[in-house]
C-alpha cells in the first residue's frame, strides 16, 4: 500500500479530484467535502506505476494540461490533437485497432519523484490521462491501456471543474 508524503495530503480548501480505482470512480471535492461523483474506467492491467506496463499510476498527481476547449463532443484526439473527426460507429467500424480518445483530455503530471515522477515511472512521460471514452465501453470495470476513461459528458463536467494545477489523488 502507497503511503503519500505529507506535503502531498488533500487541500484543506480548493477543489481537487479523487480516482478511487477499487471502486471505479471519481470525486470532486471542494476541501474535505464531496460535490459530486462519476463512474470511471481504469487499467484493465490493475494499478502500477512503470512504463509499458499499461497499468493506471497511483499516487498524487496534477493537472498538466486541459485540452479541447471548446470542441465538439466526440472529437477524436492522436497525439493530444484533435484530427477533425467526430466519433461515430461507422468511423468505430473503419478504424477497429484505434484507442479512441475522445471529448476532452485531462493529462496528469506525478507529484511524487521516484514515485510517480521521473525515470520509468513518470506519468506525465506514459502520457496519462482522463479522456472521453466510446459509448460502448463501459464504465465501472477496468478496461483501459493506463488512462481513466470517462463518458463524454461526464467528462465535460469534470472538465468545466478541474482546470491545470488541480490536485489528482488515485488509489486503490
Amino acid at each position: 500500500m502507497h503511503t503519500p508524503r505529507l506535503e502531498t495530503l488533500p487541500p484543506q480548501d480548493g477543489g481537487w479530484l479523487e480516482i478511487d480505482i477499487g471502486r471505479q470512480c471519481l470525486v470532486h471535492y471542494l476541501g474535505d467535502q464531496p460535490r459530486n461523483e462519476w463512474p470511471v474506467s481504469t487499467a484493465l492491467a490493475g494499478a502500477g506505476q512503470r512504463e509499458g506496463s499499461g497499468s493506471t499510476p497511483l499516487g498524487w498527481h496534477y493537472i498538466r494540461a486541459a485540452i479541447g476547449d471548446g470542441l465538439p463532443p466526440g472529437s477524436v484526439f492522436r497525439g493530444r490533437r484533435p484530427t477533425g473527426e467526430i466519433y461515430s460507429p461507422e468511423l468505430a467500424a473503419a478504424n477497429p485497432e484505434r484507442d479512441w480518445i475522445l471529448t476532452r483530455i485531462l493529462w496528469l503530471c506525478g507529484l511524487e519523484r521516484g514515485f510517480n515522477r521521473g525515470g520509468d515511472v513518470d506519468s506525465q512521460r506514459r502520457y496519462i490521462y482522463l479522456h472521453g471514452t466510446p459509448p460502448d465501453q463501459p464504465m465501472g470495470e477496468p478496461r483501459s491501456h493506463g488512462c481513466i476513461r470517462m463518458r463524454d459528458h461526464d467528462l465535460l463536467e469534470v472538465f468545466g471543474v478541474a482546470m491545470p494545477g488541480t490536485p489528482v489523488w488515485l488509489h486503490d
